[in-house]
């Protein structure tokens, strides 16, 4: 009987701690977002897919060629054009990618950069002379750098300059 009171007046202690002390609280959580209404806009109108049939007979160009931008003025090449019908030089089979400058020297003032190919070979190239795939031509042989202008084709066909270069590999 002992433990039955002993329950009975827990009881009564917990309840008393349930009061209105937080109520507050409560009615504040509740009602927060009582006057709040989120708006969504509604998503946009899909349009049904239309499959567009390719006919070969109609004036439509063919999608898996290339076109060319302007077809008076294309192919002409340009002024930049490269003289195509030169003799290759050694170093033109290569990708600059491929190619390393691994020396400097200088004979009679003149300044040569030793080039080593993917092969292994070694090269010695000066200004003016020709190497990898895009028609580079050597501007420049310092100490640290060859630098390189390159003749690029578009999809027109015109051709235009890049500068590359190639650095001393220590």
């Amino acid at each position: 009987m002992r433990s039955a009171h002993l329950i009975f007046l827990a009881s009564l202690l917990l309840a008393g701690c349930g009061g209105d002390e937080f109520q507050d609280l409560r009615d504040f959580v509740k009602n927060a977002g009582a006057d709040m209404r989120g708006k969504v806009e509604p998503p946009p109108d899909i349009k049904p897919y239309e499959p567009f049939t390719y006919d070969n007979d109609s004036n439509l160009p063919d999608p898996f060629k290339p076109r060319k931008a302007d077809a008076r003025n294309a192919g002409h090449g340009g002024q930049n054009q490269p003289n195509l019908n030169r003799p290759k030089e050694e170093l033109e089979d290569f990708p600059l990618e491929s190619l390393k400058m691994v020396g400097f020297l200088s004979q009679k003032g003149v300044a040569q950069a030793v080039i080593r190919s993917a092969e292994g070979k070694l090269y010695r190239i000066k200004a003016g002379n020709y190497i990898g795939l895009n028609f580079g031509q050597v501007i420049s042989v310092t100490e640290t750098e060859v630098k390189i202008k390159e003749m690029v084709q578009d999809s027109v066909g015109d051709w235009s300059e890049r500068e590359s270069s190639l650095l001393l590999v220590e």
